[in-house]
C-alpha cells in the first residue's frame, strides 16, 4: 500500500562517508593492508560511489561527511564530481539518515542515500530505486551481511530509524519489519554485497573491481 500524500518530483543521491583517516576507517582490513592502505581503499570506494551518483543523472549529489566536511579529501571530491558537502548530524547512523531525509523531503525532493562501501552498486541500481520512488514509499536494497546498501523515500519514515541496531545482521530484517507492520509500500532491488572484511577484499581482486576503484 502506497501513501496518498503528494510526492516529490525529484530525486537527490547521497553518498555517506566518513574523511578517510588512517586507522579509522575500514578497520577490519587494516591487519590486511595496514592503517593507509585501508585509507586509501576507503578514498577509492568514496570515490567510486559518488561517480556512480553522478552518471546515474538522478539529480543532486550530496556528499554527507563524518566528523565533518573539512577534510580536503571531501573538498576534491565536490570538486571532482560537482556534490554538495553537508556534515552528518546525530548520535548514530539512524538519526543521522533520518535528518538528512528530513532535509530533502522539506526542500520537496525525494532522497536516496547509499554508503561507500558497495562497488557493485551501479547506475542501473540508483536509477530503478529513483523510479520506484515514484509509486512507492521506499525504495532499499539489501545487503548480503544483513543490512542494506540503499534506501530511498519519498516521504518521511521515523518508524525506520528507531529501535534498530546499525551493523548487526538483522539490520534489513527489522526495516522489513518496520514497513510491513505499518502497511508501507516499497520496491525491495537485488541484494548486493560490500567490503569490510579481508574476505570482501578477496572478493573485490577475483571479480576484478579493485583497479577500478583504486583507479
Amino acid at each position: 500500500m502506497t501513501s496518498n500524500t503528494l510526492r516529490p518530483e525529484a530525486a537527490r543521491v547521497a553518498v555517506f562517508a566518513k574523511a578517510p583517516v588512517p586507522g579509522e576507517v575500514k578497520t577490519r582490513l587494516t591487519a590486511l593492508l595496514g592503517p593507509d592502505g585501508a585509507a586509501g581503499l576507503h578514498a577509492g570506494l568514496v570515490r567510486h560511489a559518488l561517480s556512480t551518483a553522478a552518471q546515474s543523472r538522478i539529480g543532486a549529489v550530496e556528499l554527507w561527511c563524518s566528523p565533518d566536511e573539512s577534510h580536503p579529501f571531501f573538498e576534491r571530491c565536490a570538486k571532482d564530481f560537482g556534490a554538495s558537502l553537508l556534515r552528518q548530524d546525530g548520535a548514530n547512523l539512524g538519526e543521522r539518515m533520518r535528518n538528512a531525509f528530513a532535509r530533502a523531503l522539506a526542500a520537496g525532493s525525494s532522497l536516496i542515500i547509499i554508503g561507500s562501501d558497495c562497488p557493485v552498486l551501479g547506475t542501473r541500481h540508483l536509477q530503478e530505486a529513483a523510479t520506484a520512488l515514484r509509486s512507492e514509499d521506499a525504495a532499499i536494497a539489501p545487503a548480503e551481511d544483513g543490512g542494506y546498501v540503499l534506501l530511498g523515500l519519498s516521504r518521511e519514515i521515523p518508524a525506520l530509524f528507531e529501535g534498530i541496531e546499525w551493523g548487526g545482521s538483522a539490520v534489513m530484517r527489522e526495516t522489513r519489519q518496520k514497513l510491513a507492520s505499518q502497511r508501507i509500500g516499497w520496491k525491495e532491488l537485488a541484494t548486493l554485497w560490500d567490503v569490510d572484511r579481508p574476505e570482501d577484499y578477496a572478493r573485490l581482486q577475483r571479480e576484478g573491481l579493485l583497479a577500478e576503484v583504486l583507479s
